[in-house]
Parts: structure tokens; sequence; C-alpha cells
């Protein structure tokens, strides 16, 4: 960092980068352009002074915004990514709306046209500010380099405060290049209204105490909100001082260990039958840092209908957005049940366990036998014994994702990075690098589909050259996967523009391991069950990125499934 003590003048660049490092940024994804290389060059003079400050060339911007998302997941400190102006910037439109839909804290500095040119259609001009501001917490258009070192503070504290999300910080290239004394204390922010989240009510509180030892079929329901709050280690007291059965979603798996033996599966359209069974039965529902997302729910109007609904959750707009409440906190989670555990008397419900116990028995996930052909559900089956507490695991979207979700354990928070509510093929790769960037002990394993893989595939030059060695984990079906399940179930099996493969190539297409040979990294294509065990001791003792393409049949389905609009009656197990 600059001290504040030095008195030569400082380019509005190289303000942006001391605040950068003031705010504890070590690590920045980018790709530079003529209206972003004025900061590009001030990190050099950064780096030259032995600053702890890494810019990691990614090679595509939708890259370097799902690397800063997979190093903030992974931490929950906020990830940072630089781009140019106009199409630097629109490239992050999509990681900035998928980072505001699972509440991810990431900082998205963009370089503008001179503010004179603004308005005029200048080369390469976006209003990236007005684009962006539906889909972030706040969009920033710096037009003064007094407010500069205030606006990257203000970024930083709003991106964490409340629920966490996507900042965009757009810093016309003038104001870049204007000079200034260096920025000493901030002691301003732009903001008049407090960040922090109220305290929860202790009427309310107490209600919920009450509701608890009256039910007779709670079944608490955890979403990513828990992982942002930090809420695990209470959650976890909850359970065990109330023996009280957990369902987790799809962004929530891992804050209850998923060996613990009261948590009984993902929840939702693809979650266990025995997490669906119990909040379709449930009496009482404690809904902690959740949307009620339709994914989860099915038919609102049949989802958890006799029971007692508790909804905790630090935003206001997501209490009775989707689903009524009867009890309504609008609090930090981690702090509600803080206070929330000294209320509550012991208890067990050993006949609602039993009876949620005879479910999982009865309707477990299923691994088909194929013979020789290998399902996703055998192959994951094999990598979960494989995994570590340590293990991160990262994914694209489709039928993979949903049956890494089912078959893959998580003892703990932030092991688990996946697109959630936008759903963005893509994600897995380059989350999967700003994952292992942020956590270097680990292991970091990208499990990807060919059509998810493909989107940001690119990155694969990014993982060689930086030296990051994840791990990628391709269950290849030559389809996109859950569109053609879809067809399967709903249009007759009538495919339309579902095959990705080449009906005139010898063998599955592209050549996924060529390709990562293309880009210098190793890669084994495997197409028998009884290779997989060892393809997969390759794969996770390489100690570079490695490309492991398993050859999957395409007419697996991800099930159970209950079709969207649906209820748990509707649910389809085989």
């Amino acid at each position: 960092m600059i001290s504040a003590s030095e008195k030569s003048l400082m380019k509005g660049a190289d303000i942006v980068v001391d605040s950068l490092v003031r705010e504890g940024t070590e690590i920045i994804f980018g790709y530079p352009g003529g209206a972003s290389m004025e900061i590009h060059q001030a990190i050099t003079r950064v780096e030259e002074k032995g600053a702890r400050l890494r810019l990691v060339l990614v090679r595509h911007e939708q890259g370097g915004g799902f690397a800063a998302q997979g190093y903030a997941r992974a931490t929950g400190k906020p990830g940072v990514v630089l781009t140019t102006s106009g199409p630097g910037a629109t490239n992050l439109v999509t990681p900035v709306a998928d980072a505001m839909m699972d509440s991810v804290p990431i900082i998205c500095i963009t370089g503008q046209v001179p503010t004179a040119m603004i308005g005029r259609d200048a080369f390469q001009e976006t209003d990236v500010t007005g684009v962006t501001r539906p889909i972030t917490k706040h969009a920033f258009l710096v037009k003064s380099l007094d407010d500069l070192p205030v606006v990257i503070h203000d970024a930083f504290k709003l991106a964490v405060s409340g629920r966490p999300g996507p900042v965009v910080v757009d810093i016309p290239k003038d104001v870049q290049q204007s000079v200034d004394a260096p920025p000493g204390e901030i002691t301003r922010s732009l903001f008049r209204k407090s960040l922090s989240p109220p305290d929860p009510p202790e009427e309310a509180l107490k209600k919920v105490a009450e509701a608890i030892a009256a039910a007779h079929k709670p079944v608490l329901y955890v979403g990513g909100g828990a992982v942002a709050s930090g809420a695990a280690e209470e959650i976890r007291a909850l359970v065990e001082k109330c023996r009280i059965p957990v369902a987790q979603t799809l962004l929530g798996l891992g804050v209850v260990p998923g060996s613990h033996p009261l948590f009984y599966g993902m929840l939702g359209m693809h979650g266990s039958v025995a997490s669906n069974y119990a909040v379709h039965h449930a009496d009482l529902l404690l809904a902690f840092g959740v949307r009620f997302d339709d994914r989860v729910t099915g038919k609102l109007d049949e989802f958890c209908k006799h029971g007692t609904i508790v909804h905790i959750d630090i935003d206001a707009s997501e209490l009775n957005k989707n689903k009524r409440a009867d009890i309504g906190i609008v609090a930090d989670l981690k702090e509600s049940l803080k206070r929330l555990l000294p209320m509550l008397q012991e208890k067990n419900h050993d006949r609602w366990i039993e009876e949620l116990d005879g479910v999982r028995r009865d309707k477990p996930f299923h691994i088909p036998d194929m013979g020789e052909k290998i399902t996703p559900q055998a192959v994951l089956s094999l990598l979960n014994q494989r995994l570590t507490s340590e293990t991160i695991v990262t994914t694209g979207v489709g039928q993979h994702q949903m049956f890494a979700a089912q078959f893959l354990t998580f003892e703990e928070p932030r092991r688990w990075l996946t697109s959630g509510g936008l759903g963005t093929m893509g994600f897995g790769l380059p989350a999967a690098m700003g994952a292992q960037l942020a956590r270097p002990e680990a292991t970091v394993i990208n499990i990807d589909g060919d059509g998810s893989f493909q989107m940001n595939i690119q990155e694969l030059a990014t993982c060689y050259s930086d030296r990051i060695p994840v791990k990628s984990l391709i269950l290849n079906n030559q389809h996109l996967g859950m569109v053609a399940q879809w067809e399967d179930r709903f249009y007759g099996a009538n495919r339309a523009h579902t095959y990705i493969g080449d009906p005139e190539a010898d063998g599955p297409y592209p050549d996924f391991v060529a390709i990562a040979q293309g880009y210098r990294i190793p890669g084994r294509r495997v197409t028998k069950l009884e290779e997989v065990a060892d393809a997969l001791d390759e794969m996770l003792a390489a100690k570079t990125a490695f490309v492991l393409d398993v050859i999957t049949p395409y007419q697996e389905h991800v099930l159970p499934m209950i079709p969207s609009g649906k209820t748990f009656r509707d649910l389809i197990y085989r």
C-alpha cells in the first residue's frame, strides 16, 4: 500500500489499485482493453513494489466474472474482476446476474470512455451502469477523482453487507489518468442509511421457540443464506438440541454435514424422496436463508400446505414474496439463531425420524446397472469415496449438476459451488479456478457436462499459464442432457436441437483430451465402467490441471423428479 506520507501526485488508476490493496484484495481476474489499460499499468507498478496483488489474465471476461465468483463463494470475501468498456463490460453481465441471484459478493471494475465522450456513441461505449443497475446491489459511475477511493471503499462494504451481491464500479479513462494526492483514511460514505441488518425481535423469536416446542413433525429447510451468514454452527446446534430433520437446497448443501443422520438430502425438483416427503408432511417448516424458489416449491399452494411456516432472512423483500410466512423475521440468521438457541428445550422426534428413515430406506437415490456402460451416478458414487472434507467441487449446469448434488457428500459449507438461481452453463471451470486460487491447499474439481464445458473451455489456457491445477470431470453424453430429458418426458422424445455430437464422427465429438493437450494440459477418456476408478485416481494425483472425459449414455435421466409446477404427489421416482 502507498503510504499517506508520500507527497507525489498519483494517477487515478494508481488510486484504484491502492484502494483495492487497502480493502485486502490479493487477486484480480482481468482482461485488458483501451479503457482499462491505465489500471493494468498501475497494477504492474504495485506488483513491482512487492505488494500482495496478483492479476490473473483470463481468456474471456465471462470467465473472469465466474472466477471472481469462485473466489468469493469459497471464501465469503469479495472477488474482484476488471474489464474494459463496451464488449468487455457487457461480457460481465451474465456473471453479474448470476452473482445477484445467488447472493455472491463480487466487485466488477469496468473501464469507461472519457467523461466528455459519454453519451456520444464513442468507440466501445456502453451505458454499463444502466445495463447492470437492475442486476446489482449498486452500480457506480465515478466522474470525480475525489470520489474514487470513497466509491471503492463503499463498494466493498456494500457487497458483503446485508444480503451479499455484486457491485459495479465504472471508471472513465480520463478519471483514471487524472492526478491527485494519495488518498488518506476514508472518513465519508456515499450512503446515508446504515448497511447493518436489524436486530431480530425478541417477541418473534419467542414465538419461534413456542412453535418448535409444539411441533410433532418439524423440518429445517436450509438455503444459501445460511452459508452467507456463516450460521452452520448454530444450525447444527439446533438440529442436535431439538432433533429436527434437515432438508437443504442446492445452495445450502454442506451447512449440515451430508453424513449427518438427520440430513435427508437435497430438497426440490430433483431432491430426495425423503426430503420432499418431510416438507410435504411437516407441521412446522423452519425456512432459514431461503427464497422459496420454484425449483424447490413446485406448485406454491401445495408446498408445506398444512404446516406452520417460520421464515428468517436478512432480505425483507423475500418475506411473503412467494410463500406467506406465519412468523417472519428480517434479520441476520446467525445472530437470530444465537438468540433463539437458549430459548429452546431439548426435544426428540423419534417417531417422525423413524418415519423419514423408512422413506429414505425405501426410496434412496438409485444407481442403475447398465453393464459396461458408465452411468453418471456410478461415476459420482466412486468420486464421492475419494472426496475429503477439504475438497471443493464446482459444476456447470444441467444433468451432471443434479447428479452431483444427489451423489456427493459435503461435510462443510463453501465446498460446493454451483450456479443455482440463474443456472448458468459455463460456470464450472472458471469458478473452479477462482476457488483454487482462493484455497491453494484444496483439491478443486469441476464436474461438467460436454455442453457446459464448451461454454468457457478457453479458460484451460488460464489454468496452464497461471499453473492452476483444477481437475475437470466431464460427464459426456453428447447431448444437452437436461433439455433432452424434458424432451423425453414432455415432448414425445422429439429432439429439437439438443444433440451436440457429430453423427458421422468415429466416437464422441469433440475430442476433449486432444483439446486439453492443445492447451498443454493432460487428459484421459474412458468408455468402460471398469476404467473409471483408475482414471479418477489418475486425475486426482495430477499436479497440474487435468481433463477426464467420461462417456455416458444420453438415455439416463435425473430422478427423482417433480415436474415443474407440480407437487410431491406427482413425483417420478423411477
